[in-house]
């Protein structure tokens, strides 16, 4: 399984900005994706979740209402639009698979999500 993050990068305060993750080799609609985030000196943690056909998500509290998970199964991809961010936004951002399909309700564990992609930092200035 490969999972591809991008769409991170230096933002002011209050911008947006739209995170993408392209994944392969797996049956991508049979499973839960999250998106994560790691800033510095800070453990990884969940920001938003997402259930293999998309109809339930989960949001952390610090991001409710300003960020949007979706799915595309026929593209493989996952999406996180962050909008109004803060400078505490500030992190390295990683998509992840959970490991058992179609888990409900969406894992928030970092030991419930077995792939990973290579992260992709987003900064927001103040």
């Amino acid at each position: 399984v490969q999972l591809q993050a991008s769409g991170g990068g230096l933002v002011q305060a209050g911008g947006s900005l739209r995170l993408s993750c392209a994944a392969s080799g797996r049956t991508f609609s049979n499973y839960n994706m999250g998106w994560f985030r790691q800033a510095p000196g800070k453990e990884r943690a969940l920001v938003a979740a997402i259930t293999w056909g998309g109809a339930t998500t989960f949001y952390a509290d610090s991001v409710k209402g300003r960020f949007t998970i979706s799915r595309d199964n026929a593209k493989n991809r996952v999406y996180l639009q962050m909008n109004s961010l803060k400078p505490e936004d500030t992190a390295v951002y990683y998509c992840a698979t959970d490991i058992e399909p179609r888990r409900l309700p969406p894992a928030r564990r970092t030991d419930d999500y077995d792939y990973w992609g290579q992260g992709t930092l987003v900064t927001v200035s103040s």
